[in-house]
């Protein structure tokens, strides 16, 4: 089963998925930013209104605490959208983690994760459907980081909840995978995040070789990477026969990024780039597989 904001639902009901989203995110207290507050309630409506009209079905919000998370708002988008959201629990690296986390080691973390997920968060009863997004630093992975990342294995193994990573462009990934697998989390419940950002494509093989799924979650941000190198690696990465890693999504952030402001929406990957993948020759049954079979998979709670 797959935990949604409104209650658990089949896998097969899990539809087409935006698998590393934000719809209630405050980045402002580090980036000093008003453009990365997401406060318009009514705005995200109309944006996963949109969303779902081109076929989505379903998304992964991966907003923790710290971030600006509000589980309560993203009940009621789903109820109105009919959009199955997931959310999280989880902390995102330094210097995001909440002042009260700040100098928490692994078990302390495990056991805030864990009550969560069974539990529910803040005392609303929602439950968590993913730990995430849990992250390290650029080309670094500083002390408190790796606790959290260890926490988030030891509650991982403990609830069949999968773990999702933030990697700062793409680096560390495959550290990150170490950590994890070293400390019980089996591969198959580990997302790790971002690779589209990293122009090292030796580097993302070797994370896929271990067996853990990869998001290619910046689609569209071509200040980053252009997306023609994007398709080019999904392409030679599907050739080696890793297409059932891979998950797609365009980690929404900004204000800017919707369409109301002039953005491209939450269905950039549906409107812009699954015509990309086409045009390059990727068959229907592997866009099949990024879009609804791997976020199926990857989301399923292991029992």
């Amino acid at each position: 089963m797959i935990q949604t904001v409104l209650g658990k639902i089949k896998p097969e009901e899990f539809g087409v998925c935006a698998v590393h989203e934000h719809l209630s995110i405050d980045l402002s207290r580090i980036k000093k930013d008003p453009d990365t507050i997401l406060d318009d309630e009514e705005g995200m409506l109309e944006e996963l209104n949109d969303f779902y009209r081109l076929g989505g079905r379903s998304m992964v919000e991966v907003t923790n605490d710290g971030m600006g998370r509000d589980v309560n708002r993203l009940k009621r988008l789903s109820e109105k959208s009919g959009v199955h959201i997931v959310t999280c629990t989880g902390f995102y690296k330094d210097p995001f983690i909440p002042y009260y986390a700040a100098e928490w080691d692994s078990e302390q973390f495990a056991r805030h994760f864990i009550r969560e997920a069974k539990e529910g968060i803040d005392g609303t009863g929602i439950l968590p459907g993913v730990i995430g997004e849990v992250g390290s630093s650029k080309d670094e992975m500083k002390p408190i980081e790796k606790e959290l990342l260890i926490g988030a294995a030891i509650a991982g193994k403990e609830t069949g909840l999968p773990v999702t990573t933030h990697t700062t462009l793409g680096t560390l990934g495959f550290e990150q995978v170490e950590l994890l697998t070293s400390h019980g989390l089996p591969a198959e419940q580990i997302i790790i995040g971002h690779q589209d950002l990293n122009p090292n494509k030796d580097e993302v093989l070797a994370v896929l070789e271990t067996g853990v799924f990869i998001d290619f979650d910046t689609i569209g941000k071509n200040n980053y990477r252009p997306d023609e190198e994007r398709v080019d690696f999904l392409l030679d990465f599907i050739v080696r026969g890793y297409e059932k890693q891979i998950l797609l999504s365009a980690d929404l952030t900004r204000k800017s990024h919707w369409k109301k402001h002039g953005g491209p929406g939450y269905g950039l990957v549906l409107e812009h780039f699954v015509p990309r993948l086409r045009t390059a020759g990727v068959p229907e049954e592997v866009i099949h597989l990024f879009l609804v079979s791997n976020p199926a998979r990857a989301f399923t709670i292991k029992e």
